[in-house]
């Protein structure tokens, strides 16, 4: 399969899905994973991969307790089994068989009877949305706790309550899953997705998902790059990656992190470290063509694994795709982060969002005019005429003009789309029709020598 065809795949994958059904298909994945206790070590994550696997193809690394990476240590891993506060008289008023965020993430175990004086201080809640259940965690410190709703906290009496985490801490592994799609090329696109949350369906499962359905498409289709999925824990998991990879992250020409990717919100690009990747360049573009709202927001070294791939030594050119960003929702790291608050529609819409970028980044290539001086006459080619379907005959025009004009060795696709303000896809199909009247091949590298000899 050539390059053009190539490319024509990935469009025409695009174009055919329909999104409804992928929204549904999308949804339904979550619904799946959303009761699993995930954390950044334990057996959630491993059943989470598991399902993962029945869809795509993902190899599972374990990297033991105690390993060195970088400045980091892999920590002890973190299982439960259950939890609970129980009132003198028996009854179960935090149950973590409820909702596993009732626990705080990575609680040691106890089993102790307190008064409420003595259990408040491991209680924790939200003032401000008093019927929701907030999610904490303790990672890197030996501790415990519950998560309840602040009015259930309020209504507490004076009583002698049982408190009874079955959690182990022990040395173990940190799970790490991957799905490679190998390309034409050993070039790589990284699409990166944080696995560590237990039921928190927009905050984690829904990059999940998107980034299940990228891969289950790719491996339908031809294309150009290599695709490399991580489903990894948050911040200990990209840093244990990319200590046993740093020649697998020198092939890395672009990447996503895709978190928060199924709210109601417009989408949101925050860019890479280095500002003006390809990467950064293909999403606004994409966005600026959509016609929907969206925001365009620069690097800054806090959020989600982008910083780990754009700390100085890597500088990655990895941005990162989500909708409202995380911290910008209410529903932010609590339970109201549940399946209602994902919309199939908006998980559908990050997924096109991804596709249209993905295509940008496959199409775009440095073409060379092999007819540079002055303009070729394109009417008794019939180019006109043949592209007249694709759009208004203006932008048509415009589009192979343009093309034209820039193919120096010198200027990509993606500069001229966004030098012309036309379409991507518009300028890639006048590129692919002057390829056919041979008034344009392909250079092999952006030099001005590309010209043939006949027209130096």
């Amino acid at each position: 399969m050539n390059d053009a065809s190539a490319r024509a795949g990935l469009t025409s994958l695009r174009n055919n899905l329909d999104r409804a059904a992928l929204g549904a298909e999308l949804h339904d994945r979550i619904r799946r994973l959303y009761p699993i206790c995930r954390s950044i070590t334990g057996n959630g994550v491993r059943e989470t991969l598991r399902i993962l696997n029945e869809e795509i193809d993902v190899h599972v690394q374990e990297i033991p307790t105690g390993a060195r990476a970088f400045d980091w240590v892999i920590p002890k891993e973190w299982n439960i089994k259950d939890a609970y506060i129980k009132t003198s008289d028996g009854v179960r008023i935090v149950d973590f068989n409820q909702s596993n965020l009732h626990v705080v993430n990575y609680s040691v175990p106890v089993h102790e009877v307190m008064t409420l004086s003595e259990l408040r201080p491991h209680l924790h809640s939200i003032a401000e949305h008093p019927d929701w259940i907030p999610y904490k965690t303790s990672y890197y410190s030996e501790s415990w706790g519950f998560c309840l709703p602040h009015r259930q906290l309020e209504s507490l009496r004076d009583d002698q309550y049982e408190v009874y985490i079955d959690s182990s801490l022990e040395n173990g592994s940190l799970t790490i899953g991957e799905c490679v799609l190998p390309g034409r090329e050993t070039e790589e696109v990284l699409i990166s997705c944080h696995v560590c949350h237990p039921s928190l369906a927009n905050d984690n499962l829904s990059g999940v998902s998107v980034g299940v359905t990228l891969a289950r498409l790719l491996a339908t289709t031809s294309h150009r790059y290599t695709y490399r999925f991580l489903f990894i824990p948050g911040t200990i998991g990209a840093i244990a990656w990319l200590s046993r990879n740093e020649e697998t992250a020198g092939r890395i020409r672009h990447g996503l992190v895709l978190a928060c990717a199924g709210d109601r919100g417009a989408v949101t690009y925050k860019r890479s470290r280095q500002g003006n990747a390809a990467i950064d360049r293909a999403v606004v573009h994409v966005l600026k063509q959509s016609g929907n709202r969206y925001d365009v927001e620069d690097f800054r070294p806090y959020g989600y694994d982008e910083r780990q791939y754009c700390s100085p030594a890597f500088d990655l050119p990895v941005g990162v795709l989500s909708r409202t960003p995380y911290r910008r929702f209410p529903e932010y790291h609590t339970s109201a982060d549940n399946l209602d608050f994902v919309d199939p529609l908006s998980l559908a819409d990050t997924v096109f969002t991804s596709l249209a970028t993905l295509d940008v980044i496959e199409s775009d290539v440095v073409y060379c005019n092999l007819n540079p001086k002055c303009e070729p006459q394109l009417g008794r080619r019939g180019l006109y005429a043949s592209l007249g379907g694709h759009g208004g005959s203006r932008e048509i025009e415009m589009a192979l003009l343009w093309v034209l004009n820039l193919s120096d060795g010198r200027h990509s696709l993606l500069d001229i789309a966004e030098q012309s303000g036309l379409p991507f896809g518009v300028v890639q199909t006048a590129a692919e029709a002057l390829v056919r009247h041979k008034l344009l091949r392909e250079s092999v590298r952006p030099l001005v020598s590309d010209f043939p000899d006949h027209v130096r």
